[in-house]
Protein backbone atom coordinates (compact mmCIF):
# COMPACT_ATOMS: atom_id res chain seq x y z
CA UNK A 1 0.00 0.00 0.00
CA UNK A 2 1.54 3.59 -1.04
CA UNK A 3 1.71 6.01 1.68
CA UNK A 4 -0.61 8.91 0.55
CA UNK A 5 0.01 11.89 3.62
CA UNK A 6 -2.76 14.05 4.86
CA UNK A 7 -5.74 14.19 2.62
CA UNK A 8 -7.55 17.09 4.12
CA UNK A 9 -6.88 19.95 1.70
CA UNK A 10 -6.45 22.74 3.85
CA UNK A 11 -3.81 20.33 6.12
CA UNK A 12 -2.27 19.85 3.07
CA UNK A 13 -1.60 23.49 1.95
CA UNK A 14 -0.66 23.95 5.76
CA UNK A 15 2.32 21.49 5.06
CA UNK A 16 3.35 23.57 2.01
CA UNK A 17 3.42 26.74 3.43
CA UNK A 18 5.51 25.06 6.58
CA UNK A 19 8.02 24.06 4.11
CA UNK A 20 8.82 27.15 2.76
CA UNK A 21 8.88 29.21 5.75
CA UNK A 22 12.95 29.79 6.84
CA UNK A 23 12.69 28.95 10.61
CA UNK A 24 13.98 24.81 11.44
CA UNK A 25 10.70 25.20 13.59
CA UNK A 26 8.01 25.20 11.07
CA UNK A 27 9.61 22.48 9.09
CA UNK A 28 10.24 20.46 12.41
CA UNK A 29 5.53 21.37 12.84
CA UNK A 30 5.17 20.49 8.45
CA UNK A 31 7.13 17.04 9.80
CA UNK A 32 4.88 16.36 12.38
CA UNK A 33 1.36 17.46 10.90
CA UNK A 34 2.44 15.12 7.88
CA UNK A 35 2.20 11.80 10.03
CA UNK A 36 -1.30 9.93 9.78
CA UNK A 37 -3.98 11.03 11.94
CA UNK A 38 -3.83 8.51 14.77
CA UNK A 39 -0.39 8.84 15.48
CA UNK A 40 -0.56 12.81 15.11
CA UNK A 41 -0.35 14.68 18.46
CA UNK A 42 -3.31 15.37 21.04
CA UNK A 43 -2.83 17.74 23.73
CA UNK A 44 -5.10 18.20 26.90
CA UNK A 45 -5.14 21.40 28.59
CA UNK A 46 -3.54 20.12 31.47
CA UNK A 47 -0.56 19.66 29.95
CA UNK A 48 -0.66 23.12 28.86
CA UNK A 49 -1.08 24.29 32.13
CA UNK A 50 1.94 22.20 33.35
CA UNK A 51 4.68 23.31 30.86
CA UNK A 52 3.06 26.28 29.60
CA UNK A 53 4.28 30.13 31.18
CA UNK A 54 2.28 33.17 31.95
CA UNK A 55 1.76 35.41 28.54
CA UNK A 56 4.16 32.44 26.59
CA UNK A 57 3.26 30.93 23.30
CA UNK A 58 2.11 27.37 22.87
CA UNK A 59 2.53 25.34 19.72
CA UNK A 60 0.42 21.70 19.65
CA UNK A 61 1.07 19.96 15.92
CA UNK A 62 -2.58 18.59 15.95
CA UNK A 63 -5.25 18.95 18.22
CA UNK A 64 -6.34 20.63 21.87
CA UNK A 65 -8.16 18.88 23.91
CA UNK A 66 -10.06 20.43 26.49
CA UNK A 67 -9.53 17.61 29.30
CA UNK A 68 -7.94 19.79 32.44
CA UNK A 69 -8.27 23.41 33.50
CA UNK A 70 -5.95 26.46 32.34
CA UNK A 71 -5.42 29.05 34.66
CA UNK A 72 -2.22 31.34 32.75
CA UNK A 73 -2.86 33.35 29.92
CA UNK A 74 -1.37 31.99 27.13
CA UNK A 75 -1.85 32.16 23.70
CA UNK A 76 -1.66 28.77 22.03
CA UNK A 77 -1.89 27.62 18.43
CA UNK A 78 -2.92 24.12 16.90
CA UNK A 79 -4.36 23.05 13.93
CA UNK A 80 -7.72 22.12 16.08
CA UNK A 81 -9.09 22.58 18.99
CA UNK A 82 -12.00 21.04 20.63
CA UNK A 83 -14.92 23.11 21.34
CA UNK A 84 -14.45 22.76 25.44
CA UNK A 85 -10.48 23.24 24.78
CA UNK A 86 -11.26 26.82 22.83
CA UNK A 87 -13.71 28.01 25.65
CA UNK A 88 -11.40 26.85 28.27
CA UNK A 89 -8.87 29.06 26.89
CA UNK A 90 -11.31 32.41 26.40
CA UNK A 91 -12.11 31.68 30.02
CA UNK A 92 -8.49 31.96 30.83
CA UNK A 93 -7.98 35.33 29.01
CA UNK A 94 -5.83 33.35 26.33
CA UNK A 95 -6.22 33.26 22.61
CA UNK A 96 -6.66 29.84 20.65
CA UNK A 97 -5.17 30.66 17.32
CA UNK A 98 -4.26 28.25 14.51
CA UNK A 99 -0.96 27.79 13.24
CA UNK A 100 -1.65 30.00 9.83
CA UNK A 101 -2.15 32.65 12.61
CA UNK A 102 1.10 32.51 14.16
CA UNK A 103 3.11 32.02 11.53
CA UNK A 104 2.09 35.65 9.68
CA UNK A 105 2.95 36.55 13.62
CA UNK A 106 6.02 35.36 13.87
CA UNK A 107 7.68 33.99 10.70
CA UNK A 108 10.75 33.30 12.67
CA UNK A 109 9.22 31.00 14.84
CA UNK A 110 11.35 33.36 17.79
CA UNK A 111 9.28 32.52 21.33
CA UNK A 112 7.63 29.88 20.58
CA UNK A 113 6.61 26.59 22.89
CA UNK A 114 6.32 23.26 20.99
CA UNK A 115 4.41 21.20 23.31
CA UNK A 116 3.37 17.45 22.39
Amino acid sequence: MTRTGPTNPNLQNLIVSLKKQGAKIWKRVAKELEKPARSRRAVNLSRIERYANEKEIVLVPGKVLGNGTLTKQVSVAAFSFSKSAKEKIANAKGKAISIQELVKQNPKGTNVKLIG
